[in-house]
């Protein structure tokens, strides 16, 4: 299959009450009339909104319709093995220009039982952050089920909430369970299962563009929530430069970030799984073969499977969150 080739995909944008520009104007998303653009899907599988291939000869195609065609030698052959024409992750750009909706996604269990759909587990990789912006991340401390539906009752949820500042390269790791939100003044990139079920717990009393409360769903999320997921969730430090680093790593899929102004050589004879490149700084280059395809901030690549080598050269000192999954 030597035809095949990074891939780039048109954005997805979604446009939301609590959206912003930052997305526009620091990462290159053309807003396309969206006037609030709160998420931007890099690469998506979920069947009302596919990924289209923006570049080379596959221009045009689906993900769904590369899986049929290539199968194992784009995605690898365990991931299709596991999943079939399912891409197995989901890789979003997200602005938060106001607190996001208190909220908790069920498990691969309750999902599948529920909605015959995949659970979500998911991170934060924070690009982003105004002064005191935040993230809401499980409970303070440990609480029951009667403690949190009497706050709820009350709406006092908030106050049971374990709540960290943010700076930009800080990371949060949710399994599926644990209760958050994505507070006012961030920009962030979410790797997460693929999966678009979230259950709403409580939203700040804020009502949308049609003057409406949106709904809630409080028992449906009572069976979801980890009552013991708490305490402090943040994964900080300081890139080392010229090296890989792992952020995290869960059964659904591997994020490490690569900061580099020198070129890279990659190998990925040991991983049977595509592999997402998402820029964060910078700017740089893939070369393979005697191909190159330029990467710029804000953008995303996939590079699939059957290709194993190639050279990362910065173009300018550059950031990327390395992507596959982990099976």
């Amino acid at each position: 299959m030597s035809e095949l080739y990074p891939l780039k995909f048109e954005p997805i944008l979604k446009e939301k009450v609590w959206g912003g520009d930052a997305l526009a104007k620091l990462y290159g998303k053309s807003s396309g009339g969206v006037k609030k653009i709160g998420e931007s899907w890099e690469i998506s599988a979920v069947s009302d909104n596919l990924s289209v291939v923006s570049n080379g000869f596959l221009a045009g195609n689906n993900i769904e319709e590369l899986i049929e065609i290539y199968m194992g030698d784009i995605t690898g052959d365990s991931v299709y093995k596991k999943f079939g024409n399912e891409l197995p992750l989901l890789i979003k750009l997200i602005e938060a220009r106001e607190d996001l909706s208190v909220q908790v996604h069920p498990g691969n269990i309750l999902a599948k039982e529920r909605h015959k759909a995949y659970g979500k587990t998911e991170m934060w990789y924070i690009l982003e952050s105004e002064l005191n912006a935040r993230i809401y991340t499980g409970f303070k401390e440990p609480v029951s089920r009667e403690l949190y539906s009497d706050a709820l009752s009350k709406g006092q949820i908030a106050d049971l909430l374990n709540v960290e500042n943010v700076l930009p390269g800080d990371t949060f790791f949710t399994p599926a369970g644990r209760i958050h939100a994505i507070g006012a003044g961030t920009v962030l990139a979410e790797i997460q299962q693929t999966s678009d079920i979230t259950y709403r717990i409580f939203d700040w009393n804020r009502k949308n563009t049609d003057g409406e409360r949106r709904e809630l769903h409080t028992d449906l999320a009572l069976d979801a929530i980890d009552f013991s997921a708490a305490g402090r969730n943040k994964i900080s430090n300081i890139p080392v430069l010229n090296k890989t680093e792992n952020l995290v790593t869960c059964e659904f899929f591997t994020t490490n970030r690569i900061k580099f102004n020198q070129p890279f050589k990659k190998n990925y004879y040991l991983i049977d799984s595509f592999v997402v490149y998402l820029c964060t700084e910078g700017k740089f280059a893939i070369r393979w073969d005697d191909s190159r395809e330029e990467v710029s901030r804000g953008e995303t690549i996939f590079l699939p499977a059957w290709i194993k080598e190639w050279i990362i050269e910065p173009v300018q000192e550059s950031t990327l969150l390395e992507i596959y999954v982990s099976i």
